[in-house]
């Protein structure tokens, strides 16, 4: 099922966006309605405390329960924030993709190459991206598997159960601030530059989460394209080298990388600029839509 935060009338509540009825508009379960499903009844109406319970048993108990028409919201009349707005922090993982060190003539690292990003420089759909103009600024599209339990020294075979869910993320980065400072804290960590949504799928929901197709366009220039079976280290292998490091906890989320079309791979060069709109998508997952506008504007 696809897990949202969303604000409606004044106030901001966890819900379940539901398939439409074609011509029917798309409706979600207003996760804080009296009349909610009984598997929503003893929870807070938060993503972090749904992800606590777990999202696949939620998802499996909604699936069998019946739905109250009073808890249904028009998706059309709501607007959807980052679906996880409090997540812990967001652990990514550099040079990741196959096809993105051929097209950057990088050698492939022998094991994970990964940073760490602050949870506040995420924001949601349609929020802008702001940057400070002057700066070699690049976008990433990729997938974000959410982790739904803590993982501590977790070996390859343990590691998936404690993936909760999967969205979409777009990992804008200061391309020169990475250069220039030969790490990734700075570069990676700019307000506003970490855009999250439109919702969690519940890893019930992804038979593969290394067979999708991942794709970015600006302006409607398409400038990657690619499938997360170019991972170099799948989930479970990121998943095992993070949590020997550090440990993953509930709300954790890693991003898993990004394929070859990053600003620097074109022609000239596709740094973003103020005035463009970045759509990464990935079918199932919707599409995760950014202005850029300038720091201050």
């Amino acid at each position: 099922m696809r897990f949202v935060t969303f604000a409606h009338q004044g106030r901001i509540s966890a819900g379940i966006l539901l398939d439409g009825d074609d011509p029917g508009p798309a409706m979600l379960i207003d996760g804080s309605h009296p009349s909610r499903p009984a598997p929503l009844q003893a929870l807070a109406p938060t993503m972090m405390d749904w992800i606590s319970h777990g999202l696949a048993p939620l998802s499996q108990a909604i699936r069998n329960t019946e739905i109250s028409p009073a808890c249904l919201l028009r998706q059309q009349d709501v607007r959807l924030l980052a679906p996880l707005p409090d997540a812990g922090k967001i652990v990514g993982a550099a040079f990741n993709y196959r096809d993105g060190l051929a097209a950057s003539g990088r050698a492939a690292p022998e094991a994970p190459v990964t940073f760490v990003r602050s949870r506040t420089t995420i924001i949601g759909p349609d929020e802008p991206i702001t940057i400070h103009e002057g700066h070699e600024i690049t976008y990433e599209a990729e997938l974000a598997a959410v982790i739904g339990r803590p993982a501590l020294n977790c070996s390859r075979e343990q590691a998936m159960p404690h993936v909760c869910g999967y969205t979409l993320f777009n990992d804008v980065s200061y391309a020169d601030m990475v250069r220039r400072d030969g790490n990734f804290v700075r570069g990676k960590n700019q307000p506003a530059s970490g855009p999250l949504g439109p919702w969690i799928v519940s890893s019930d929901d992804v038979d593969d989460p290394h067979g999708l197709a991942i794709s970015l366009s600006v302006d409607g220039r398409q400038l990657q394209s690619s499938s997360t079976s170019e991972m170099l280290f799948r989930i479970d292998e990121l998943i095992a080298f993070i949590s020997t490091r550090m440990p993953l906890d509930t709300g954790d989320i890693i991003a898993t990388g990004t394929p070859a079309g990053v600003a620097s791979n074109h022609s000239p060069p596709a740094w973003l600029q103020p005035g463009q709109t970045v759509i990464l998508s990935i079918p199932g997952f919707g599409k995760l839509g950014n202005p850029v506008t300038r720091i201050g504007a």
